[in-house]
């Protein structure tokens, strides 16, 4: 027996959550001196006591509690139940099913194109215990309690394949845990990734793994998540074909966007007009721009289209990232690479340009700069090109790492003592400020005398490719033929 803290009776320590949730009843012969130790605080008029336990309610049956409601997201509702079911990436969605046994893979790609859902879905179907951990909570313990069951498992003749969603959030030293395992064959890894794999997972576990890249889902795809999903809801609502185009459109091959976007036509009220509902689905969307992956592959596309002399598409990648976050003087700074390796001694304002458009991205900040960043962009498409002193550069590199010892001439060393000068150093050196026309020196090593690094200006370098030629004619200069064509 204990005392009961409110009443202070004696009370049964098995029954005593019983006896606190029916109100503390007491004997009705103890009644009156019960009521007296109970503290003051629960010594409360009947007025003031909460509503009591409906009299139906037995004493010794526990209360009911009230189910908290969950609500399940549309996404996991809509989540395929089999590969059957799965949209997208059929060619490697059945070599993964035939042709992978039991080895490890990493699956990479942008979200939303159902790394997850894949992953899942192979391991349901396989007769391997399946297990699953996010790199973004789990840690190396989590990932040992793993192993050691992985360990059991074996013994008894069953594999254990481990989830790992987002791995690329481990570090080095997270990462190397999983070697011995793959070796022993405890377990077999997936994981999945939407950052290059080549950057975030150590060599000796990418040794270990095939990887799948997978890109974003095509419209096709997106439209049959749609329709799936409207007939799994049991939806009324009927998409238009505007509705339809609107979503692929903003989804951008996420099928977790477009779903989320079904969820709001679904719940939108009746009365709402199509296009009330489609300026809805615009606002509801962040900009797509991944700062870890579309960070490079952007600014590879703008720096690209500068260099093709494209300002349309140069300018639509500089929108695209600024639109997304980017750090502006991130651009400026690939800006000012371009204007020495792709524009270079063509146009030499155009280096102090990108320079001047650094400094004003610094002082200004945005959204001010944005302007600043678009003239130099356009600046910087329309410029005349040349690679020559990039080139002549990249030949130089190429000699020195041929030989890195070759000595400097005599004739170029500098005689500030008179040993030197008994040695020669700076003999037989003409001062070409000193003669009115030009001189000869023996500037470079004798085993490079000839050589020749930067070319002459308008010296034609580069191969002649009919078949670009003519796509070039045909896309970007309306069927007409190039005026330098031989």
């Amino acid at each position: 027996m204990i005392t009961c803290p409110i009443c202070a009776q004696k009370v049964s320590e098995t029954t005593i959550n019983q006896h606190i949730d029916a109100g503390c009843p007491s004997p009705s012969n103890s009644q009156s001196n019960n009521r007296a130790n109970i503290a003051p605080i629960f010594n409360l008029k009947s007025s003031q006591t909460p509503e009591k336990r409906p009299a139906e309610q037995h004493p010794d049956v526990p209360p009911t509690k009230r189910a908290k409601e969950t609500v399940t997201p549309l996404a996991e509702v809509l989540r395929p139940k089999t590969l059957d079911d799965f949209v997208g990436h059929r060619d490697l969605v059945e070599f993964l099913t035939q042709g992978l046994g039991t080895s490890s893979f990493i699956l990479w790609g942008p979200s939303g194109c159902g790394k997850t859902t894949l992953a899942k879905l192979i391991g349901a179907q396989s007769n391997a215990i399946f297990k699953e951990l996010s790199a973004t909570v789990a840690g190396i313990n989590e990932v040992k309690a793993v192993v050691e069951a992985a360990k059991a498992a074996k013994v008894a003749g069953r594999r254990t394949i481990l989830f790992l969603d987002e791995i690329h959030r481990f570090n080095k030293g997270q990462q190397d845990i999983f070697l011995p395992f793959l070796e022993r064959g405890y377990i077999q890894l997936i994981g999945s990734t939407t950052e290059n794999p080549s950057f975030k997972l150590v060599g000796a576990l990418l040794s270990r793994c095939r990887v799948f890249s997978l890109q974003r889902l095509q419209d096709d795809d997106i439209r049959a998540i749609l329709d799936a999903g409207l007939t799994r809801v049991s939806s009324p609502v009927k998409l238009t074909e505007k509705l339809f185009k609107t979503i692929v459109a903003l989804s951008a091959g996420d099928a977790r966007v477009a779903i989320s976007l079904l969820e709001v036509v679904i719940k939108v009220p009746s009365e709402f007009g199509e296009e009330k509902l489609l300026a809805l689905l615009r606002q509801s969307v962040a900009t797509s721009y991944d700062p870890a992956e579309d960070h490079y592959d952007m600014i590879s596309a703008l720096h690209k289209s500068v260099r093709g002399s494209q300002p349309d598409a140069a300018l639509y990648w500089l929108a695209r990232m600024l639109a997304g976050g980017e750090d502006p003087t991130f651009i400026c700074r690939r800006m000012i690479v371009a204007a020495s390796e792709d524009i270079g001694l063509a146009d030499n304002q155009a280096l102090p340009l990108a320079v001047a458009t650094l400094q004003a991205c610094q002082n200004i900040g945005m959204p001010e700069c944005r302007i600043n960043l678009a003239h130099l962009v356009a600046y910087l498409s329309e410029a005349p090109k040349s690679t020559r002193s990039y080139e002549a550069y990249k030949r130089a590199e190429a000699a020195v790492s041929k030989d890195p010892s070759l000595p400097v001439p005599l004739t170029m060393r500098n005689a500030p003592t008179s040993l030197m000068k008994e040695l020669g150093y700076g003999r037989n050196y003409k001062y070409n400020p000193e003669y009115q026309h030009p001189v000869d020196n023996q500037y470079l090593p004798s085993e490079l005398e000839d050589a020749v690094f930067l070319e002459k200006a308008g010296q034609i370098t580069g191969t002649w490719d009919e078949e670009a030629l003519v796509e070039w004619e045909t896309r970007s200069n309306g069927g007409e033929p190039w005026q330098g064509r031989k």
